[in-house]
């Protein structure tokens, strides 16, 4: 992480829960939090800054969560249509994000303005929040006169194995405070479904015994590949890829790169805290139940970045002379490719567009410094070359 916050001050410190530059800090009350999908979250944490910068007397004149953006645009999640009704910011630097879904499993930044020009700073790495639904899954049945004898599982990847839970026929609750597993007698009429303990309000789906067909175990469909948040992959933003799929029982999956045999993740996401442009690639998933695997097709993400700082080069080395052919290039790695103008100090008007200046024969008026501006749709960059008065080339 680099961070410039005020003149003259660059420092280069490692992610770390707490980081803390000459009185600037942003503290998260925990770095993961795994919730249940319906409930409301609190994200929470503590920041601190200088009394005074100077003679400015510091005061905070904004708050912002955000997940979108980077630390010089973030999308503050009171502005976020993905999260519209659902955000309150509390005391201090608390946010609660109600009715939390799937999708808003990401990473969460805190940043905070102040009225000076520098007073700018953002926590990290942030909290990683994962949100996961309750699922009912049935084993196994057996009909009876009685009616039917079903053995039943509910889970949430939030919680442990030995989790109590809550299962419910026809809106009462039939046990309480008992494991994961749950074996019962139903009639084809009832309506089944279970919740964790503490999270009653967030109950599994409803399954129907009258339909007792939708028990029937599904291989899993063909799996679908979101990219969140949707658009643009810019170098550094935090990326989530979202791999679903209908079965039953509960599809696992499995994340993997084009031409990359390994595994990458064992989750429905994967997770980029900061993308890089080695990240850019193919990437699919596949969905596996005990009867059978399925491959989604792929998503090419194609990271951008600005161009980095352009290296100038000439066509020979050594004393340039009079009437000499010269030729200056000027390159630089970027995401979308970099255009190229050439400039010569004191003048308004480019020299050439392209990546080489050419001049065909030196003459001591060509002496001076030439700028090469490297630009892209998300940044410029720009490199010199001075032409001495001796027609040398520093480059």
């Amino acid at each position: 992480l680099f961070i410039n916050m005020l003149p003259g001050l660059y420092i280069f410190v490692l992610f770390v829960d707490l980081i803390v530059i000459n009185g600037w800090s942003v503290t998260y009350s925990s770095s993961q939090i795994c919730t249940i999908k319906g409930s409301t979250v609190d994200l929470k944490c503590n920041y601190t800054h200088p009394d005074t910068v100077g003679d400015t007397v510091i005061e905070v004149r904004k708050l912002i969560w955000y997940t979108k953006g980077d630390n010089y645009a973030p999308v503050d999640l009171k502005d976020d249509q993905d999260y519209a009704g659902r955000i309150k910011y509390k005391h201090g630097c608390t946010v609660a994000i109600r009715d939390v879904r799937e999708s808003d499993s990401a990473v969460y930044k805190f940043r905070f303005i102040t009225n000076h020009q520098n007073g700018k700073y953002t926590g990290s790495p942030g909290v990683t929040l994962s949100v996961s639904a309750v699922e009912l899954q049935v084993i196994k049945w057996e009909h009876k006169q009685s009616g039917t004898l079903a053995e039943m599982t509910c889970k949430s990847k939030c919680l442990s194995d030995l989790h109590p839970y809550i299962w419910v026929k026809n809106g009462q609750d039939v046990l309480t405070q008992t494991s994961s597993s749950f074996s019962y007698t139903f009639s084809d009429a009832d309506r089944i479904s279970c919740a964790a303990a503490g999270h009653r309000n967030f109950p599994s789906p409803s399954v129907f015994l009258k339909v007792f067909m939708l028990f029937l175990p599904d291989a899993p469909r063909l799996p679908s590949v979101a990219l969140r948040p949707s658009g643009e992959v810019v170098r550094g933003t935090s990326v989530n890829l979202i791999c679903s799929s209908d079965a039953n029982p509960t599809a696992e999956y499995i994340w993997f790169k084009k031409n990359n045999p390994e595994p990458l993740s064992n989750d429905s996401q994967l997770v980029f805290e900061s993308i890089q442009s080695s990240d850019s690639g193919e990437y699919y998933c596949t969905s596996e139940n005990m009867l059978n695997q399925v491959t989604s097709e792929g998503m090419f993400i194609d990271v951008k970045y600005p161009p980095s700082f352009p290296i100038v080069s000439r066509s020979f080395s050594g004393e340039v002379v009079e009437g000499d052919s010269l030729t200056l290039a000027c390159s630089a790695d970027a995401n979308p490719a970099a255009t190229y103008t050439w400039y010569k100090e004191h003048e308004a008007n480019p020299l050439s567009k392209g990546p080489k200046l050419v001049f065909r024969s030196v003459q001591s008026s060509d002496s001076g410094k030439y700028f090469c501006a490297a630009e892209n749709v998300l940044k410029r960059m720009t490199s010199v070359c001075n032409v001495t008065n001796k027609m040398f080339c520093l480059i």
